[in-house]
This record gives structure tokens, sequence and C-alpha cells, in this order.
């Protein structure tokens, strides 16, 4: 009988990959923007494009040497501003050249990087910066009016900003500031103590500093997403980052060469790099492989990021299922105009990737979709499917090396299930959090220390094991819902309905039960493809094939969209406000 300590995925990994990548680089994590940069200097590191009439698409090009040289400049200006050794530094602004320019430079300075989601409102986008005690804050101009309306409510002495039209190309500059930049909100005036991103360049150019950072040192503060409670800010240190990036360097086979005819890798950026699967897959991982980023904003933007695609037929695709599944509903994909056949490495992670969605990307690409596991907590990757080797529908794939997996059962962690059964995923690995930020209680809970001194985060997450040590995600622990005594876990309903042929996009999570008072229902919420249809009795139909009938939802809402996260996660604690809200409504119209 297989043990999860056997670690028997290590007989299925790829052929270039060992099973232990011991011993590790003892570098820190900004060691390999100056390596990447004197190895190609002059090679494109972000590129950022515009669309415009009669010109088309035009671009801004940063090459490695730039890059090196304005975050040297940048880390120069932050220690003139007072930032010490440790101190974090919050940046609120989407995928932009500024972006990455203050993720090396606060590294450099010898500070740490506390990403923030740009559309986050007021009072949570205080409370990240507060809770992670940053005192300079690098921000776009869009949010500055955001950031001077909290600044009471933080411990923020200086704001840096940098507007969208910085990097544009000289065309696209002059028009986005004579029609867009004041009608959109990026026009401002910069209060006393405030200074311009590129005015901190010029002042500090050809300037660097040495700070002494250690693998041992924070690196960053990734806060968890919030949609189960209050967001925690989880302490990555240089050393969890750098055998983190080891770890997926060497999985994909860029330490074996196994994508030199493509170089140099240009990485489609629509992934966001305030999330940690954009900072650490996408931002790092590209500087690391001296890959060329074509920046986008603003990935809800789904034109945008099919004509950037058809235009620069990039070598690499990082996505969320959701961003998966409109790339393949797109009209210009659907139709061929637009081909995905450059694309060689395509990665999903942060959500469980429908299994029609993967099917009808992968008909379009040379190599298919691996799909992955990974955590805030984690920094970031944990498991992948092998990239030459059995990708299994549905799993999220097995443990990278020097990683073990187990699962426990869920009311006593102590206690392993038998290998095939269900219970919480708990991890052990060199690239885990010291803690939660200012939680000890919730570090406690999270991360325990076995009898042999070993440490184990446990995860939250549902989950499986099978014989060959592949891995899948059921659900999250907290979203599991009890129905007539049966767990249900509403990732698998939302998988069975995802099979109708009418179904765009579906939500499912447990509602109060609206005639059982202290009981649980079921409730989908679905988004319909355009100009198809459907009833809630086709779908109560449909789900009969798939699933048990305690599992069944009953009850279902047809709604234009889903509301969710950032990175394209379903928000079931928004669909649940929103049934509450309506059952509120109906009380009141019976009133």
């Amino acid at each position: 009988m297989v043990t999860y300590a056997e670690r028997p995925w290590t007989k299925y990994y790829d052929e270039h990959v060992p099973a232990s990548l011991e011993p590790y680089p003892t570098k820190v994590l900004h060691d390999y923007l100056p390596e990447t940069a004197k190895k190609y200097p002059n090679r494109t590191a972000l590129i950022t494009t515009a669309k415009l009439p009669v010109l088309g698409r035009i671009d801004t090009k940063v090459t490695y040497a730039e890059l090196e040289a304005h975050s040297n400049a940048m880390a120069s200006a932050l220690v003139e501003l007072g930032l010490k050794k440790g101190d974090r530094v919050a940046i609120v602004m989407p995928n932009t050249v500024a972006f990455a320019i203050a993720y090396w430079a606060i590294l450099k300075a010898g500070g740490v990087v506390s990403a923030t989601n740009p559309t986050y409102p007021p009072k949570r986008m205080a409370y990240q910066i507060n809770d992670c005690d940053a005192e300079i804050v690098i921000c776009l101009s869009l949010f500055y009016k955001t950031i001077k309306s909290i600044q009471t409510e933080t411990k923020a002495k200086t704001i840096i900003v940098s507007n969208i039209k910085d990097y544009l190309p000289t065309p696209a500059k002059v028009l986005f500031t004579l029609a867009k930049e004041k009608k959109d909100g990026h026009y401002v005036e910069l209060k006393h103590g405030d200074v311009w991103f590129k005015d901190l360049l010029a002042k500090y150019a050809g300037r660097s500093v040495q700070v002494d950072v250690s693998q041992d040192d924070v690196a960053l503060f990734q806060y968890t997403g919030g949609t189960t409670g209050v967001s925690k800010g989880a302490m990555g240190t240089h050393g969890a980052l750098v055998k983190n990036s080891y770890a997926m360097q060497q999985w994909t086979g860029f330490y074996e060469g196994h994508f030199d005819q493509y170089e140099p890798m240009t990485y489609l950026g629509a992934i966001p790099m305030f999330h940690v699967f954009g900072l650490v897959v996408l931002l790092t991982q590209c500087i690391i492989a001296g890959g060329t980023i074509v920046l986008i904003p603003n990935p809800r933007d789904v034109d945008e990021v099919i004509d950037v695609i058809g235009h620069y037929k990039p070598h690499v695709m990082l996505g969320v299922p959701a961003l998966y599944n409109a790339i393949n509903n797109h009209p210009r994909i659907v139709s061929g105009e637009v081909s995905l056949s450059s694309f060689v490495l395509n990665a999903s992670g942060s959500a469980p990737l429908p299994t029609k969605t993967k099917e009808e990307y992968d008909a379009r690409v040379p190599v298919g979709i691996t799909e992955g596991y990974g955590m805030s907590e984690t920094f970031v990757a944990v498991t992948a499917n092998p990239l030459r080797g059995t990708q299994k529908d549905r799993s999220v794939g097995m443990p990278y090396p020097d990683m073990d997996m187990k699962i426990v059962q869920i009311d006593d962690p102590d206690t392993e299930v038998p290998v095939g059964d269900v219970g919480e995923l708990v991890i052990s690995a060199p690239n885990l959090m010291i803690g939660y930020h200012g939680m000890p209680t919730e570090t406690k809970n999270t991360l325990r220390q076995d009898s042999e001194g070993k440490t184990w985060i446990y995860t939250g997450d549902i989950a499986r094991m099978d014989e060959e040590g592949y891995f899948y995600i059921v659900d999250r622990k907290k979203d599991m819902a009890l129905i007539g005594g049966y767990n249900v876990y509403p990732a698998s309903v939302e998988v069975a309905l995802k099979h109708h042929p009418a179904v765009f996009e579906v939500g499912v999570a447990a509602i109060p039960h609206p005639e059982k008072e202290g009981q649980e229902a079921l409730k989908a919420w679905i988004v319909l493809q355009p100009d198809k249809t459907a009833t809630a009795d086709d779908l109560i139909a449909h789900c009969e094939d798939y699933l048990a009938q305690y599992e069944i939802p009953r009850r279902y809402s047809f709604v234009d969209e889903l509301p969710k996260s950032a990175v394209g996660k379903t928000l079931r604690r928004e669909l649940i406000r929103m049934e509450m809200e309506e059952a509120d409504q109906r009380a009141r119209e019976m009133a």
C-alpha cells in the first residue's frame, strides 16, 4: 500500500527533474536581476503597448540594462527617503514598468515588498497599508487621491507617484494627455512631501546601494485574498522565494535548455503582479529566465488581451481559469482570426481548472495547460502536472522535489487518511511562510510542528492523493456544505454544471435553508453562454448524470456576471451576501 511518506510522485517526474534539488542556491532574490542584465544587457525585459487609430499597435521597450539601472536609482532614492532594512513599502498599481522597477528597487534597498490590489475599496486598502506598517507607498496616479484620502489612517509619510503615460510610446502619450488623462482621473497635482516616480529616477540616476541581506530576511508580505475573512500578511523570506524559483525553473526545464529555441521567451503579462502568482511566477521567473513581458495593466479587457496575443505571439501564458475561459470564448479566437499556436508553455493556477475549459484551450495550442497549485503562504507553487509526462484530468499534479504533502482527517488533523480518501491537505516544504504578520494565533493554527520538529502548513483545502502521487483539490474547507448530513463540495458541483453547453460560468455556495431553520441549502448562480438558454429544471436534470441527489442545487439565479477577485476567483462569500440581501428584501416586501 502506497504511503505519503514514500513520496510516490518522484517516480513519475519528467526525466530532467531530480528527486531532490539540494543544495539550493544561496543567493538572495534581487541577485537575479543584475546577473540577467549582465548576461543580456540589450535584451528587452518589458514592453508597454498601445493601439491607436491609423498607427495601429505601437510600443516602448525597456531593456535589462535599463531595468537594472532604474531599479538601482530607485533603491537609492528609497534609502534617501529613510527606508531601512526590513521596512515595508506598499505598491499600489497594476502591471506597469514602474511596478517592476519598484519591486526590484525595494528588494535592493533591503526593504520588504507589500503589493496591494489597486482596485480595493479605500477601507480595505487602508487596512493592508496600515497592517504592513508601510511608511512609503508607490502608486499609480489614478489611485493617488484614494491613497491621500486614507493616509491619516495609515503610517504612510511619503507617496511616490507614477503616471500610466510615463512609459507609453510617444504618440500614445500625447493622445492620452489630450483625451484621457484628466477625463479618466489620471491627472493629479501632488501634495507637499510627495514625489513623482520619474523625478526620483532622474535625480538618482547612476547611483546604487549595497545593503546586507540574507536568505533569512523577509522579502515579501503577501496578503491573502481575504475572501473568507480579514486579509493576513504572509511573510516570505528571500530563501523561500529563491528555493521556489529554483524549483520552478528546474521543473519547467529552463535550466536544461528545453526552451532555448524560443529565446527570448515572451510572456503574456496578464496575470496581476500584485497577486503572488503574478509577482513570483510572472515577474520574478521571467527575469530569472531572461524573458520579455508584454505588460497588460487591465486583464479584464479581454479584447486587449486577444489583440496583444495576435500581435506579439507570446510563448508563455500564465492565467487563471476565468481568463482561459474568456479567451476560449472570444469571437476572434472562435473564428480563428487570432491564433494561440505560439504558446509553448501554459500554466493555470489560483482556482480549479474546468475540464471543458482545458480541452477547448488545449485544442488550440501545441502544448496544453499545465495545472498547478500554490498559496500565498507557500510563495508560491508546490505542485504541478509534468510538462512531458501524464497530465491527469482535474489534478493539480504532484509535489515539487523536496516537498512533503499528505491528507489528514478534517476533524483529527494528527491522523492521516488512507491514500485515495478525502481530507485536509497539509504541506511541508522549503518555501513556506514564516508566519502571518502580527497574527500569532492565526500563525499557530496554520503552521504546526510534528513530533519530529517538522513544520507543516494546514492549507484549509480539501483534497485527495492517488497512488501515483497526483493530488486533487476538492474544495475549500470553509466552503464545504452540510446537506442532509452529507458533506458537499461546491467546487465539484460547479464542475458538473459547467459541463452544460449553455453555461458560461457558474458559482455555487451554501446558503441558509429558506424553509428549514438551522440547515443549509445549495444555490447556483449561472452566467449563460451568449445566445443560449437554460432553465433551473434543465440544469437539475443535467446534474442528475453527474451528482448524487443531495449534491444537486435546487435553487438558481441567472446573472450577468459573478463577483470575482482580481485574479478571477469566484467570491462565494459575495454570492452568499447577495442571497442574504435578496432574502431581506423579500422579507420586507412581505411585511
